[in-house]
C-alpha cells in the first residue's frame, strides 16, 4: 500500500507521484513547470533551516526549487 502525505514531508532521494492539491489557489507557474497530477518527482535536496527544496521532475527532467510552504499543498502518493 502506498502512503498518501504532502511533499514537503519527503526526503531526500525519496520518488513519488503528485495526485491532488490540498488548495487550488496555487499559481499557474505550478502548472507550467509540471506539478500536474500524475506526474513523477524526486527529491535531489533539502536546504538546512526549512530552507527550499529541489526536487526532479521525472518527465522533463527538470530540477525544481520550491518553498516548504509550497510544497505542503502539493498532495504526493509516495513510492
Amino acid at each position: 500500500m502506498r502512503n498518501r502525505t504532502s511533499l514537503d514531508k519527503l526526503k531526500k532521494g525519496e520518488k513519488a507521484v503528485i495526485i491532488d492539491f490540498e488548495s487550488h489557489d496555487i499559481p499557474a507557474k505550478f502548472f507550467e513547470l509540471g506539478f500536474i497530477p500524475g506526474t513523477e518527482v524526486e527529491v535531489k535536496h533539502i536546504a538546512p533551516l526549512d530552507g527550499p527544496i529541489c526536487l526532479n521532475i521525472r518527465a522533463n527532467n527538470a530540477l525544481i526549487a520550491i518553498r516548504k510552504s509550497e510544497a505542503k499543498v502539493i498532495l504526493i502518493d509516495q513510492k
